[in-house]
């Protein structure tokens, strides 16, 4: 029987009929544009008692808006260390730089640049920062050549392969070395009877290279 109501929530469970009023009330808040005396209200209010708890704000400050609309209109539009103007070069680098790291957490990134708020830099990337990247080939969404560039780049590293691999060898990795030809030279030949039948020595050593190494065992001597 309890099995079937696990879960559920009654009434009298919800916070907003727990004591907790909640953040906008239609009938006595504001909900269009905000007025020049409703921003002379907040930032007077804010001056002399700091921002405290949003949702008791409105009623200290006398404003008929809610917590959250408060909150926005101030750290967007009144706070005074809010930068005006245009976005700088070394800010757009800075919003790049952050962009690819994090992706598309503007807070974050807003606490980065002192004075521009996080919806600002959304807009911003939206409307600019996207077509300035797309222009350098470069893919906004993952940071990464965009595919003409990196074929462009493979080519050219294809290419460059090639090229090493074709170059010409010099003699001294071409020529066996004198170890290697050494090794070739057969027993019989170290005896002193080269060009006997048994002798199966390369006919390209010769005997002046052959006889320095391994000289002929002379008549009389012991081997």
């Amino acid at each position: 029987m309890l099995a079937q109501y696990k879960g559920r929530r009654s009434s009298s469970m919800c916070p907003s009929t727990m004591g907790r009023s909640p953040c906008c009330e239609k009938a006595h808040t504001n909900r269009g544009a905000w007025t020049k005396e409703e921003d002379q209200l907040l930032i007077a209010y804010i001056k002399a008692h700091g921002e405290g708890c949003w949702r008791s704000l409105p009623k200290a400050a006398g404003l008929q808006r809610c917590g959250k609309s408060c909150r926005l209109r101030w750290i967007n539009y009144l706070r005074p260390d809010l930068k005006r103007g245009n976005f700088t070069g070394e800010e757009d680098e800075l919003i790049i730089k952050l962009h690819r790291m994090i992706g598309n957490k503007w807070s974050v990134i807003a606490g980065r640049l002192p004075g521009r708020t996080d919806n600002e830099i959304k807009n911003y990337w939206n409307t600019h920062i996207k077509r300035k990247l797309i222009a350098r080939g470069i893919d906004p969404k993952t940071h990464l050549p965009i595919d003409g560039c990196s074929d462009h780049s493979a080519l050219s590293s294809d290419r460059q392969t090639v090229s090493v691999a074709a170059a010409p060898q010099s003699e001294e990795t071409l020529q066996p070395s004198v170890e290697n030809r050494l090794q070739t030279i057969c027993f019989c030949y170290r005896l002193g009877f080269q060009g006997s039948e048994a002798c199966s020595c390369h006919k390209s050593y010769t005997k002046s290279f052959v006889s320095f190494q391994y000289p002929p065992l002379e008549e009389g001597q012991q081997a």
